[in-house]
């Protein structure tokens, strides 16, 4: 009872203390009543749920040994996580963003909320199309209609900082119009602040769920997402570092009608990656997207560094070409990891030594990560497999459903562990571990998460971008730079004659040799 009361002064001190915050900045970010409300319903939000776990779970009349404890715990999960969801679709914006995160931490909560949460991938809240207009007038300082020859009221997709609606222009041609909700850049300073609080709050009174982490990175990242104008600049460098990938497409960006509220781009039409109806219906291979994905991303996080950091189902969409080629496209350009060759090389290493099976070069590289003392369970979330599996080889080892139970079972237990290994590691993992379990959520739908070319492709890449550490390293000299060449070639040969030989991946030995030996992203 002491402790629940002590949690109700801290959530009224804290609600009192941001609401101040409110008033005093009321002018710069004009928020008003409104940041009231919304810090209201947070600070309600957490009581319930927090009041909820007490009463179902440290009452005194169940304990952890007891037989019914799983059942209990999973429905206080279960009314937790669905009292989010309503207070994320309540506030939206920053909100929706967070809940969005959460849905796609497979390795760190359990499933009932990552479960309940990840619908707001593909149906976040909409703004009234009235707002829609009014920012386009701001921003582009016309009346809409003396721009646009139609706008569809109805958006194609919403989103948590946006919604993006299709519309003609006068010259005929339709483009893609994404516009930011209107109070949503007002209200997202104050809403990170409350969360900040009560973060800290429920830490407080559940010590197992810590999420500082999570603020720090939303602080750091909704700035820049929040500039329109970034994310056609990202639009625009990931289509000039993938222009040799025929089947990428990224929308072209219409400047002219661009703000930092407001992206104009070109309408390109798709199925979701992960409506498999719409695959099914236009004969496209789900194997094939799942190895196009993989691909790209791989070389995004172990070779340029410059890594889409959203790919949730609404952000990629695939399509058959005229040439009857499968297309990805890839939207919302908004959020990006700009890794350090130094982090690249680090995690380059921990994954080749994961393939290796290899615990002491997996206790450096994690160490280099920053969590040496907890390598296995890092090894772990960077995998998304177990160590039994890792130990028995996760090149080898297909995954099964019976390994996912295990390991989403697991997590409860691990949680303090989970935390503090997200505390310590290197913040641009934080992104990349977000990025590979929006991926594996999307082969899962795809049901190719037993696929084993994937190993391929990442080792490849694994390769690259280590040797590419020695090239560097030998600073112009020619007889250095064609020693590393050929060794990264011998290497990534004896890669191809292993997986060849392990019988996971349909591989043209000669064709795909001749392919490496003249990719230009294999060439330094």
């Amino acid at each position: 009872m002491l402790r629940t009361r002590r949690f109700i002064k801290y959530a009224v001190v804290g609600a009192v203390g941001i609401g101040t915050l409110a008033s005093w900045r009321k002018n710069a970010y004009d928020i008003g009543s409104i940041g009231i409300v919304r810090l209201s319903r947070a600070a309600v939000a957490v009581f319930i749920i927090g009041s909820h776990y007490k009463k179902a779970l440290y009452n005194g009349e169940i304990t952890k040994s007891s037989p019914e404890y799983p059942e209990v715990k999973s429905k206080a999960h279960t009314f937790g996580a669905k009292k989010l969801l309503e207070l994320c679709c309540a506030n939206k914006g920053v909100y929706i963003k967070i809940g969005q995160h959460i849905g796609a931490l497979d390795y760190l909560l359990p499933t009932e909320y990552v479960t309940t949460m990840r619908v707001l991938h593909s149906s976040a809240p909409q703004s009234p199309f009235s707002d829609v207009l009014d920012v386009l007038k701001e921003d582009l300082k016309k009346d809409p209609y003396e721009i646009f020859e139609t706008i569809d009221p109805e958006p194609l997709g919403a989103a948590s900082l946006a919604q993006v609606h299709k519309a003609t222009m006068k010259d005929g041609r339709t483009v893609a119009i994404k516009v930011q909700h209107k109070a949503v850049k007002s209200n997202s300073r104050v809403d990170i602040q409350t969360m900040a609080a009560l973060v800290k709050i429920t830490s407080w009174i559940f010590p197992e769920f810590k999420f500082d982490w999570l603020v720090e990175e939303t602080k750091k990242n909704i700035p820049r997402e929040l500039n329109f104008k970034c994310e056609g600049e990202n639009a625009e460098k990931v289509k000039q570092l993938f222009s040799n990938y025929k089947w990428l497409k990224v929308p072209d960006i219409l400047w002219e009608l661009s703000t930092p509220r407001v992206l104009a781009m070109e309408f390109v039409e798709g199925g979701q990656v992960n409506d498999l109806q719409y695959i099914q219906n236009n004969n496209i291979n789900p194997y094939e997207v799942s190895s196009k994905l993989g691909r790209l991303y791989s070389h995004m996080i172990f070779i340029t560094g410059f890594v889409h950091s959203d790919p949730h189902p609404g952000n990629i969409l695939v399509r058959k070409t005229k040439k009857n080629e499968t297309e990805i496209i890839l939207l919302d350009h908004g959020l990006y990891a700009e890794l350090k060759n130094e982090f690249r090389w680090s995690y380059s290493k921990l994954w080749m030594a994961i393939l290796d099976r290899d615990k002491d070069a997996m206790k450096k590289y994690c160490g280099e990560l920053g969590v040496e003392d907890l390598y296995g369970l890092l090894a772990c979330m960077v995998s998304g497999r177990t160590w039994d599996t890792i130990m028995a080889g996760v090149d080898r080892t297909k995954y099964t459903k019976s390994e996912k139970d295990l390991f989403q079972s697991e997590v409860p237990n691990l949680l303090p562990k989970i935390s503090e290994v997200l505390e310590k590691v290197d913040r641009q993992m934080l992104l990349v571990l977000k990025t590979n379990d929006l991926v594996r959520s999307i082969e899962h739908t795809l049901k190719t998460s037993t696929r084993m070319s994937a190993f391929m492709e990442m080792s490849k890449c694994c390769v690259h971008s280590i040797y590419g550490e020695q090239f560097r390293l030998c600073n112009n000299n020619k007889w250095c730079q064609w020693r590393v060449s050929i060794n990264k070639q011998w290497s990534i040969f004896k890669l191809s004659l292993y997986y060849t030989y392990l019988g996971f991946i349909n591989f043209n030995l000669n064709k795909s040799i001749e392919s490496l030996l003249t990719n230009e992203y294999y060439a330094f």
